[in-house]
């Protein structure tokens, strides 16, 4: 094939060098002194093993809600099925001791020897009167606004309540209840007020009766509790849970 004639006046155009006559005379790369000092990356982090099969035991106290953490715990740990047992705040602590729980959510306060304890959540105290009650009026009572009604406890009370806390309360003039849930009739029946944990109001919520929160009212703190000497990879798994940590997260 005859070449194409080279224009009057113009010389040829030299050929590109090719990609090996670039790396041809090519001075190798000298490492830089920063390079020694750049840390290299951290071996593979071994998986934890992973908790022998079996249930997991876990206690409450009537109103806690752990919905959430069960189950967020039956996504997690198929394997290790979670039974949940109701206990009664009197008896919270010999559950823990006796191993009848590996670990339960209570309410304080409560004897922590020998136990790990974290502090969960307060719920407000509301208190619970009939429905037609003039208490209702407000949307949120003080204990100025209790004077003169008659303050019923229950013999299952968990807020350490007394007369003497509210100034002005009267005492009933009969047997105290034994629970709450009584409590609560004798109040839809027109009779005095009950102070409880919102939880608790909303477990015997009844249509003859009205809970408005009380400002500056005793708190209830819900805790999570277990043995310090059983303090297992399962139990570590639940807090990691009730603490938000993922799957894959480390513990801290």
């Amino acid at each position: 094939m005859a070449k194409r004639p080279t224009p009057a006046g113009r010389s040829p155009r030299p050929g590109r060098p090719s990609a090996h006559r670039k790396t041809q005379g090519a001075k190798p790369r000298t490492p830089k002194a920063q390079d020694s000092m750049r840390p290299s990356p951290p071996p593979p982090r071994a998986a934890a093993p992973a908790p022998p099969p079996g249930p997991f035991l876990l206690g409450g106290i009537t109103g806690a809600t752990p919905g959430k953490w069960i189950d967020a715990w039956r996504m997690r740990m198929p394997d290790n099925p979670l039974e949940w047992h109701p206990l009664e705040v009197a008896a919270q602590r010999e559950a823990l001791v006796s191993g009848e729980v590996d670990a339960a959510l209570v309410r304080l306060p409560i004897d922590k020897t020998d136990l790990h304890v974290i502090p969960l959540y307060d719920e407000v105290p509301v208190v619970a009167t009939s429905a037609e009650s003039h208490l209702t009026a407000a949307d949120a009572l003080t204990a100025a606004d209790l004077t003169g009604e008659v303050l019923i406890v229950p013999a299952d009370d968990v807020l350490g309540l007394r007369t003497e806390m509210f100034p002005g309360v009267d005492r009933p003039v009969f047997a105290a209840p034994a629970t709450t849930e009584e409590a609560i009739a004798t109040v839809a029946a027109g009779v005095g007020f009950v102070i409880v944990p919102m939880s608790l109001a909303r477990l015997h919520h009844r249509k003859d009766v009205a809970y408005r929160p009380l400002e500056s009212g005793p708190t209830s703190t819900v805790a999570l509790a277990w043995p310090v000497d059983r303090t297992t990879a399962l139990i570590d798994t639940f807090v990691g849970i009730v603490r938000g940590r993922t799957a894959n997260s480390s513990r801290s």
